[in-house]
């Protein structure tokens, strides 16, 4: 239920780069959101055309979505926990990445044939 989604106007690295990212970001919201692994999903899009203030230098939006309730403090750690790890795998400043946290409610949230509530 835990979902990750990447979207950045960089260029595309080497499919293993891609795929070691994405496996550290589902292993760190499964251990931010106290969620099992198993159910979280991640996303990458590479360059997307994108602007950030004025300018189309490197930048990164992120989304952040989950079934429950996220905290403050959960987003706050989220926030430099994920800004520290995009900045270090695609070198996007982290003054220019956007992170939406987004609660779902379960009934609103579907998987294998069913929805979460």
């Amino acid at each position: 239920m835990p979902l990750i989604k990447v979207q950045t106007s960089v260029p595309t690295p080497a499919k293993s780069e891609v795929e070691a990212m994405l496996k550290s970001l589902s292993a760190k919201l499964a251990k931010h959101t106290g969620k099992p692994e198993s159910y979280v999903m991640t996303a990458f899009e590479s360059e997307v055309p994108m602007t950030f203030a004025g300018n189309t230098d490197p930048v990164c939006y992120l989304e952040i979505k989950s079934v429950g309730t996220m905290k403050s403090e959960q987003t706050q750690s989220m926030s430099q926990d994920f800004c520290q790890e995009i900045n270090q795998a695609l070198g996007v400043p982290q003054n220019r990445i956007y992170i939406e946290f987004a609660d779902a409610r379960g009934a609103m949230w579907g998987w294998n044939g069913t929805t979460f509530g």
